[in-house]
């Protein structure tokens, strides 16, 4: 723990000041961890701050005749060591000024809240301009449309109403289980540029049902919802309401259930819109907009708004399970403690909180925090700049300049006039600059090993389809799928009565033609010639009718093993001739067939040394093989190798809707062939999905970055 420093150097300037609450600030009572808060919350602001139990017993005797010396000698008196000390006093009395909520008789109070308006417009301004992503514009006050429809709803936002709720969730996930395929053939449908404008103004109404759900939580267990806006999350408008006052809610369960208000409300649009879609048919409008309705609400507000990584309604419900206000803030606040007394190795700074289990979740929260906020930057730039190149740009050097450049520019203050730093100025520079330069050989100089990734397909080097040679109907079977087979081998057996009745009369007229020719030669030399040639033409077409009768035996082309439909399910159908019966594969013979996209497979064509590559089986993922060869054709195909590598078969390749066969590819592939090395405890499956890591020669990882970012974009943005 911390030392903290009891006197500050500042401390004349506001001790005999005589500060008091504003009259119409408002203290709520909570409970976190144990431990007694409240909250002050400013009506005509909306804003609020917490105090724990003696800042609270500070701020009490602050009533306008003590002075600041005499109320801190008080609590001094009462608590000793767990009394707020003269710096923390400063802050705390700042911050309730700067938030509206101390009066100071000291400077005339007009002046005051005039000068304090101008600062929190000019900061609000400011963050709306940083914060481009996530804009917002306030439209009118809802109180009054809340007010009306909360009474209606009031009897079932209860757990009753909650149970119900979840019956009827499960109940049409139930339904929509058997129709699956439908819901993801839709979604292509759903994205289409026809369908955007309908997606947007059905999300807005979901988003504006969803708020809803806020408003009217928060209004039942007595809240006020003041304002009802427009957010433009990432471009794309969406509605907000200010459920805010929650926040002093004494009941944590209450705060959560106000958090949670908005998804129930559009989870349960999302499942009505679901039975809507089940029972109208495919091509019409409503079908499409009820499914629109699902995506949006359903989607969106699992993969968005519950997510706890960003400030939406996830974020606020893990807050309060955890018991942890402004989490996010307390988060980073660990973090730059971290940095500030580990690296920097100064001595008057604090944690934000003293207790390990909170300090632990601080700082696994706001690490993840920032790692998401990096990907998210990224993916979301990525999209919009293939859509719309000028917009995705203009997006990512605000967005960049927000999230990234400003705390640079904040590092850079603090370093050159921070408080804290007086006395090791010097230090925390060259600190800062060795920081840089040991980031920039790591980064830009020290060669790191370069992993690309696939996915494969094991498949025989020699495979031979077997056909139905004949039509006929199926006699006998005399292998299975899995058995192996010898070269010319029996499979199964066809019969055909026509096709022996022909070949009956093929014999017939043979013999009759050469009793002819015997005659011809006893009696009549002149007509021989002609009695042979029908010889020879009956002969031909007999020898023509068993060949045909040797193809209803059906034998293996070549050693392997046989991978197909069973016959023995076949036995006494017709099968016509020509029809595909199965495969002859050579198990002992096997190469890896890996199909991938023309920015995943480019390294192939630009690396100069042969890259080493691993095979892991999915099947058996502790077990590693090598690779001894690498082939790669430099053409484009439009078809897989093997339909478990798409959609339909598991895979991650997305094929095109209207193949019945699972193996053309939407996006031209570029196949990639590996021959593994032999190995006792794999020797692969033909059809068997394996994962393949390739490793490069070592490059900086600045060069890598570089590398796949413009592979990226090269993907993605049409310029």
């Amino acid at each position: 723990m911390a030392e903290r420093s009891t006197f500050s150097p500042h401390w004349h300037r506001v001790a005999p000041t005589k500060p008091r609450l504003r009259p119409h600030v408002q203290i709520t009572r909570q409970r976190y961890r144990g431990r007694r808060w409240h909250v002050v919350h400013d009506p005509a602001s909306n804003k609020f701050y917490r105090l724990n139990a003696v800042s609270h017993e500070l701020v009490g005797l602050l009533d306008g005749v003590r002075t600041v010396e005499q109320a801190w000698n008080i609590v001094l008196d009462r608590h000793g060591d767990m009394a707020p000390t003269q710096p923390e006093v400063i802050q705390l009395i700042s911050n309730l000024y700067n938030a509206n909520l101390l009066s100071i008789e000291a400077t005339p109070e007009t002046e005051q809240l005039l000068r304090r308006q101008r600062d929190r417009l000019a900061q609000k301004v400011k963050s709306q301009a940083l914060g481009i992503m996530y804009f917002r514009i306030k439209l009118f006050n809802p109180d009054g449309i809340i007010s009306a429809v909360e009474p209606t709803l009031r009897p079932i936002i209860n757990k009753w109403g909650f149970l119900a709720w979840i019956v009827f969730v499960l109940f049409t996930l139930t339904r929509l289980g058997s129709h699956s395929e439908a819901l993801a053939s839709g979604f292509k449908d759903a994205i289409a540029p026809s369908n955007w404008g309908w997606l947007i103004v059905v999300y807005v109404v979901a988003k504006a049902f969803h708020e809803m759900g806020h408003g009217v939580i928060c209004k039942r267990f007595g809240g006020q919802v003041p304002e009802f806006g427009a957010l433009l999350l990432v471009l794309v408008p969406s509605p907000y309401v200010d459920a805010s006052a929650c926040w002093g809610f004494a009941s944590r369960w209450h705060r959560i259930a106000v958090g949670a208000g908005g998804m129930i409300f559009e989870l349960f649009l999302a499942a009505i819109m679901a039975h809507v879609w089940l029972a109208t048919p495919e091509g019409t409008l409503v079908h499409q907009l009820a499914y629109n309705a699902m995506l949006t609400a359903g989607l969106s507000t699992v993969l968005f708004n519950a997510n706890p990584l960003m400030r939406f309604d996830g974020y606020y419900i893990l807050s309060d399970l955890l018991e942890i206000p402004n989490m996010m803030q307390q988060s980073f606040k660990q973090l730059q403690f971290y940095m500030q007394k580990y690296v920097y190795r100064l001595e008057d700074v604090s944690p934000p909180t003293t207790k390990p289990g909170e300090a632990g979740i601080l700082t696994v929260y706001g690490i993840s925090a920032l790692a998401y906020r990096i990907f998210l930057f990224i993916t979301i730039t990525l999209y919009v700049m293939g859509k719309l190149f000028a917009i995705g740009l203009i997006l990512a050097l605000w967005t960049a300049a927000a999230w990234f450049i400003m705390p640079v520019g904040k590092l850079v203050k603090w370093l050159s006039s921070g408080p804290k730093l007086a006395d090791q100025r010097p230090k925390a520079i060259g600190v800062t600059l060795g920081l840089i330069a040991l980031g920039a050989v790591l980064i830009g100089l020290i060669p790191m090993p370069d992993v690309r990734r696939g996915v494969g397909v094991v498949e025989s080097l020699e495979r031979t389809g077997v056909y139905i040679g004949e039509t006929g109907f199926v006699l006998d079977a005399y292998a299975k799928p899995g058995d192996y087979l010898e070269e010319g081998q029996v499979i199964a057996v066809l019969e055909s009565p026509q096709l022996e009745s022909q070949i009956e009369i093929s014999r017939a007229m043979l013999a009759e033609y050469e009793s002819i020719e015997r005659e011809a030669t006893a009696r009549s030399p002149s007509a021989v010639p002609v009695a042979r040639e029908r010889v020879a033409a009956a002969s031909s077409a007999l020898k023509f009718m068993l060949e045909r009768a040797d193809r209803l035996v059906i034998r293996a082309p070549h050693a392997g093993r046989y991978v197909g439909n069973d016959p023995h399910d076949m036995i006494g159908q017709m099968a016509s001739s020509g029809e595909a019966l199965g495969e002859v594969v050579d198990t002992e013979n096997v190469r890896v067939a890996a199909s991938m996209t023309q920015t995943e497979a480019a390294w192939l064509f630009d690396e100069v040394e042969k890259p080493r590559v691993a095979i892991r089986p999915v099947s058996m993922p502790d077990v590693i093989v090598g690779g001894e060869s690498i082939r790669a054709i430099d053409a484009g195909q439009v078809y897989l190798p093997h339909a478990s590598l798409g959609f339909a078969g598991g895979g991650t390749i997305k094929t095109a809707r209207d193949d019945q066969t699972g193996l053309r590819t939407e996006t031209a592939q570029f196949i990639v062939y590996v021959e593994p090395s032999e190995n006792e405890s794999w020797s692969g499956v033909p059809g068997e999905r394996v994962h393949l890591r390739f490793r490069l020669s070592a490059k900086p990882l600045a060069v890598q970055w570089v590398d796949r970012l413009h592979k990226l974009i090269q993907g993605r943005v049409q310029l």
